[in-house]
């Protein structure tokens, strides 16, 4: 598995969403400068975003973008499969199913396969809300 910045990138924007409620929908050009992230890269995360339905937005003056969610109801795994082409580990499995002519004959393929639903399963735990306040990985 291999998170692109794109990934990476979509993750900061929810938290960076998540941790502003107050500011309703916030522009593009405030997330950017705040994140460090240029406007046309920006641009094209939040546009996937927005198609998946994770956020809401609007126009105009007051326009810009907003969680449609609380963060608890957000998962990491959601987030990065819509920016992500793939989360698996190898090629040959894709949206969890195994796509390669040799598979049948492949003694490797159900360890992947395996390895794939650990980490969705990981990945679909974790949620925004885990990231803000960090409990979950304090000893």
């Amino acid at each position: 598995m291999n998170v692109t910045s794109k990934g990476r990138y979509a993750l900061r924007v929810m938290l960076d969403l998540a941790q502003h409620p107050e500011e309703g929908f916030i522009s593009l050009k405030t997330v950017a400068d705040r994140q460090g992230f240029s406007m046309k890269y920006l641009e094209m995360i939040v546009g996937s975003l927005k198609k998946a339905g994770l956020v809401d937005s609007t126009r105009g003056k007051e326009g810009g973008y907003r969680l449609n969610r609380s963060p608890a109801e957000y998962s990491v795994g959601e987030i990065l499969r819509c920016m992500e082409d793939n989360l698996a580990p190898v090629s040959c499995i894709k949206a969890g199913s195994v796509d390669c002519e040799r598979a049948a004959a492949c003694m490797t393929v159900p360890m992947w396969k395996e390895l794939d639903d650990i980490t969705n399963a990981y990945l679909d735990g974790v949620t925004l809300a885990d990231l803000l306040s960090g409990e979950k990985w304090k000893s």
